[in-house]
């Protein structure tokens, strides 16, 4: 299993949410670069960044700051937040990013998604976030009443490998991950699950490996020093 250490990214800065909610936000490392940089030198070889302004604003907002840590670091770096055209995928792949994850736009206009799954089979990746079961787009800050599991299902369908599923209610909240979603996920054929939101444990970690789970997504248990990061990725690699 891959371990990937997040940088959610606000007006330049590290930042984490509480349960996806931009009015509760706390700020973590003094740059974005020198947090990508510390997670290098603990082992990490993957990084997951988010351009939180850009999730809200429709469009790629914190490119600049993306760029300057995939120049700077040899961490293979998956981005997502705010893409809405094959332009800013492009953008970022020219960059020299692993994958682009699509979020809201893989709900606005499907068939954009497929196309785009087709034409960069293993650089693209969908965020699929979920608050009570049900898909969440927009920054999270608009719930719909398309259900999270069956949306996987004809993500997979449309040729999707890679999601990324996050569990908004416990996101940023040190509680834990729901397992039970992801063995439910793992059972769907055609694609790689990544887990995130609220892992904090090394047991959590093994628990999503042993199930199959293709990556782990690691965010404020990281920041607060409730889990290593290096036991993480080793326990992982193991």
């Amino acid at each position: 299993m891959l371990i990937y250490p997040a940088i959610d990214i606000m007006n330049g800065k590290v930042v984490r949410l509480y349960q996806g909610d931009y009015g509760k936000v706390k700020q973590y490392a003094p740059t974005c670069l020198e947090a990508a940089q510390d997670f290098a030198s603990q082992g990490a070889k993957y990084l997951h960044a988010v351009d939180l302004d850009g999730a809200k604003a429709g469009r790629a907002v914190n490119a600049c700051t993306v760029k300057e840590i995939i120049a700077k670091t040899a961490l293979k770096l998956e981005i997502g937040g705010g893409i809405r055209s094959e332009r800013q995928i492009a953008e970022y792949l020219e960059a020299g990013a692993q994958r682009v994850v699509l979020g809201t736009i893989a709900v606005r206009d499907f068939g954009f998604v497929r196309e785009m799954a087709k034409k960069y089979p293993d650089r693209i990746a969908v965020g699929v976030d979920a608050r009570n079961g049900r898909v969440a787009v927009s920054g999270w800050r608009e719930t719909t009443e398309i259900d999270s599991l069956a949306f996987c299902k004809q993500l997979a369908e449309a040729g999707v490998e890679n999601i990324i599923y996050t569990d908004i209610s416990r996101d940023g909240t040190l509680s834990g991950a729901d397992p039970e979603i992801y063995r439910k996920l793992v059972q769907i054929k055609g694609f790689k699950v990544s887990a995130s939101g609220g892992i904090t444990t090394l047991e959590e970690i093994d628990c999503l490996k042993t199930m199959g789970v293709h990556a782990a997504v690691l965010g404020k248990a990281v920041y607060e020093g409730r889990l290593s990061l290096a036991e993480a990725v080793r326990r992982a690699e193991e």
